[in-house]
């Protein structure tokens, strides 16, 4: 049987769930994607996302998130790539082009690839040094130094991941639905206009975090 401090874990659970909840990159990232391309198909940008998330968890219960912290050099090239990346594929949104977009006409739209949406989802992830801040500030006040680390830390990161993947899920489904209430007439160019701003601000976020 697992050593866990329970009244830890009961805390923990709430705590982490309000600021999963809380709007943010990925979370926008979903919503997004919500709009154009669908729960079924964000699920692959969510794939991405958890598994950067756990990487950020696991590398923060380490120490890896402190040195990244003391020196942020590593970060800055990355985060504004992925930022700028981020940022076009919003303009293409706005636009109504690229793969993303939901067409304006019976035509098909071209679509990403699995590995380019899981790939959206890593690198918003782990580029994010708010998200690295926040694991070295969470994580340490819900491990009970009595007890073994291994156990309670993979614990943690698993409730961290079903809590993330559950918010993602929300944020995509609201995607959806706003999707289907304007899919009609020019409301595609609406839907994709929201879209494209929402993955513009994810991009900047990103790159001026």
């Amino acid at each position: 049987m697992l050593s866990l401090n329970l009244h830890l874990l009961s805390a923990f659970i709430p705590t982490f769930f309000v600021v999963s909840i809380t709007p943010g990159m990925c979370m926008t990232l979903a919503l997004s994607l919500g709009i154009t391309i669908g729960v079924r198909r964000a699920m692959w940008m969510m794939a991405g996302e958890l598994v950067g998330v756990a990487l950020v968890a696991t590398s923060a219960a380490v120490g890896v998130a402190a040195f990244m912290l003391k020196y942020p050099t590593a970060f800055i090239l990355f985060k504004y790539a992925g930022g700028l990346y981020l940022a076009w594929l919003g303009i293409q949104l706005w636009r109504s082009r690229g793969k993303l977009a939901m067409p304006e006409t019976d035509a098909p739209a071209p679509t990403s690839s699995r590995v380019q949406l899981a790939i959206q989802g890593f690198v918003t992830a782990i580029a994010n040094p708010k998200g690295w801040a926040f694991f070295v500030a969470l994580l340490p006040p819900f491990i009970d130094s009595d007890l073994p680390m291994a156990p309670q830390l993979t614990v943690l990161i698993l409730i961290i991941l079903c809590l993330e993947f559950i918010c993602l899920q929300l944020y995509a489904h609201g995607g959806k639905k706003l999707s289907q209430a304007l899919r009609r007439g020019a409301g595609v160019r609406v839907m994709n206009r929201i879209a494209g701003t929402l993955m513009i601000m994810v991009g900047g976020w990103l790159a001026l975090a």
